[in-house]
């Protein structure tokens, strides 16, 4: 059998960044064999300059939205934002499929392995069928009313049949799109449909979603108001609108927790506590370059890392994005958070991302037996696919 030997500066296992004394040795198929000491590693050894890490994971994307670059300003506030992803969303097919391609392109090329991917219907069906990226399609629903809940839910499972099965690189499930858009009868059903799922949901990206559900005041009436509500919807409860909703998840779901611009340190304890009594596992995704886009501000990483919840990176979409580049999302946050650990950013990237998407048997770290993919970081943090 032949075998490829990698050698560069640094390498990181998933867990540990090793010195330049250690080689990588993978199969020809990519299987990780081994990771010997130089002195044991022969002859014939490909060598770089930066860092060789397992290929990332993208937990969170839209890639529907691609053909959305440079569509919609920054830094205008979540709100505004929604309206500019309903009302500029729709284009010429051709162009949105032309899109997609060349965003899937982009992420594989970055070294991108898998990625958590929104879909609101199934026009990225045939790009993924041709990937060699593994996808977790997270079909999202929206419903606002309960007496269209079922009938809501019945539209979406018709796009989650359309994943279903076709692809052995896909995996697929229902997921809320957002406290401020989902009622609970709408959340009842979600939560009925997704025991053992992997669920995923946009959270706390603006103060009105907390006031929303507190109060039943602030700047999502306006909003209902131009979809046509007369009202809020939802229930007023005294409460953020991370803990007035999390509870309706009670059946051993693994839920990803996207944004998380505004959670507090209250709300961190409290999704926490609330997974040791009924879920397998509560992720937070940061999509640190999506945060300034639309809010221009980071989420509170620092509570995060305090309280050790399992960090997860996205890219969120080229709507809210200048670049689909896990590489990209460490180099913002090392800027905004200089004092957070490489050797940590790389775990959220690469073991962290894949445990989240239940995909750790293959992906996310240099172990024997496991088919990673290579990504190389050069001395800039930028980066590139090498398997």
């Amino acid at each position: 059998m032949k075998y490829r030997k990698f050698q560069a500066d640094k390498i990181f296992t998933g867990f540990e960044l090793l010195d330049a004394g250690h080689v990588l040795i993978m199969d020809e198929d990519g299987k990780v064999m081994e990771i010997l000491a130089e002195m044991d590693a022969g002859e014939e050894i490909e060598r770089f300059r930066g860092i060789l890490s397992p290929g990332f994971i993208n937990a969170h994307c839209h890639l529907e939205l691609s053909h959305l670059k440079n569509c919609i300003p920054p830094h205008t506030g979540l709100i505004p934002f929604l309206m500019d992803v309903v009302t500029k969303r729709n284009h010429d097919q051709e162009l949105i499929l032309d899109c997609i391609e060349k965003a899937e392109r982009e992420m594989e090329l970055e070294g991108i392995v898998a990625v958590g991917d929104i879909c609101n219907t199934s026009i990225t069906f045939q790009t993924k069928c041709k990937s060699k990226i593994r996808w977790n399609n997270f079909i999202e629903v929206l419903g606002m009313k309960d007496e269209k809940a079922e009938a809501n839910l019945l539209h979406y499972e018709g796009i989650l049949h359309a994943f279903t099965g076709a692809a052995t690189n896909m995996k697929s499930s229902l997921v809320p799109h957002a406290p401020y858009s989902i009622s609970n009868k709408t959340f009842e059903g979600i939560n009925n449909r997704t025991r053992h799922s992997i669920v995923s949901m946009h959270n706390q990206e603006n103060p009105a979603e907390d006031e929303l559900y507190a109060k039943g005041t602030g700047d999502f009436i306006q909003f209902f108001n131009k979809l046509g509500l007369p009202g809020s919807p939802f229930p007023v409860t005294g409460k953020s609108s991370l803990q007035s909703c999390l509870p309706h998840f009670n059946k051993q779901q693994r839920l990803i927790l996207v944004h998380n611009t505004f959670t507090t340190e209250e709300d961190i304890v409290f999704a926490l506590d609330h997974t040791r009594k009924h879920l397998s596992g509560i992720h937070f995704c940061i999509c640190a370059n999506a945060n300034l886009y639309i809010e221009n501000r980071m989420p509170p990483i620092d509570r995060l890392i305090k309280n050790k919840a399992e960090i997860v990176l996205g890219t969120d979409s080229y709507s809210s994005n200048w670049q689909l580049s896990i590489a990209s999302e460490i180099r913002t946050i090392r800027k905004e958070l200089p004092e957070i650990p490489l050797q940590l950013l790389l775990q959220w990237a690469t073991i962290n991302g894949a445990r989240v998407l239940e995909r750790d048997d293959a992906l996310g770290s240099f172990e024997t037996g496991k088919k990673p993919g290579i990504v190389l970081l050069d001395n800039a943090l930028e980066a590139r696919k090498i398997i």
